[in-house]
């Protein structure tokens, strides 16, 4: 197996004045001095995420996983993480180096992909990280040479404001369903759109976006 070289950490952008970022125009720099890096995850990180994402399985926001599946799947997920600054406030109350952000790139096929366990921490709503996160994930994607990337999803404006298109059932051909439905992936059965997942995609919208 050929190494690969672990990308080098991004600076989630700063949303633009009037995004909702509850921070005006001017506001204090603190706030843009300790933007999120964005990196991929790592074993170590795995608690922090489970964290992360409990209130929004709580909710059914999110589909709720054990501990062993986040291990299993950690090379799927890119994080975004607070860096430490010296000598800065935090008026957000958020300590340093914590994972305030994550989402995964789970392929599905040779040519699709699915955003899953996409979560930002709600003291950071509105400031871009959401938008950081998808957009690294997507330009993922495009690296692995994959054409269309699928979500399911509460969050349609979300979405949509990124290219996502909704959809009805499911995005792939006959001789593809026959190979994925063997998968015993709770999310692939969510894809699929198989009965026994519909309890858990209740009032979620189906979105794809072409690559």
């Amino acid at each position: 197996m050929t190494p690969v070289k672990e990308p080098k950490p991004s600076r989630a952008q700063a949303p633009a004045a009037g995004s909702g970022s509850g921070v005006a125009p001017g506001g204090p720099v603190a706030e843009w001095e300790s933007l999120p890096i964005l990196r991929p995850a790592r074993p170590a990180d795995v608690r922090a995420i489970a964290e992360l994402v409990r209130p929004f399985a709580e909710r059914r926001i999110l589909v709720a996983k054990d501990l062993i599946t986040y291990f299993e799947d950690i090379q799927e997920f890119t994080v975004a993480e607070l860096p430490p600054v010296p000598g800065t406030a935090r008026p957000t109350g958020i300590e340093p180096g914590r994972i305030v952000g994550c989402g995964a790139l789970h392929v599905m096929w040779d040519d699709i992909a699915e955003v899953r366990t996409l979560a930002v921490d709600p003291r950071l709503k509105g400031r871009g990280v959401g938008s950081a996160l998808l957009r690294a994930l997507i330009i993922r994607a495009r690296s692995l040479d994959l054409k269309r990337l699928f979500c399911l999803t509460f969050e349609v404006g979300f979405f949509n404001r990124h290219g996502f298109q909704e959809i009805t059932g499911t995005p792939v051909g006959t001789d593809a369903f026959a190979e994925i439905v063997r998968s015993h992936d709770d999310g692939v059965a969510e894809f699929l759109d198989l009965a026994r997942a519909k309890p858990n995609t209740l009032g979620n919208t189906r979105m794809l976006l072409e690559l």
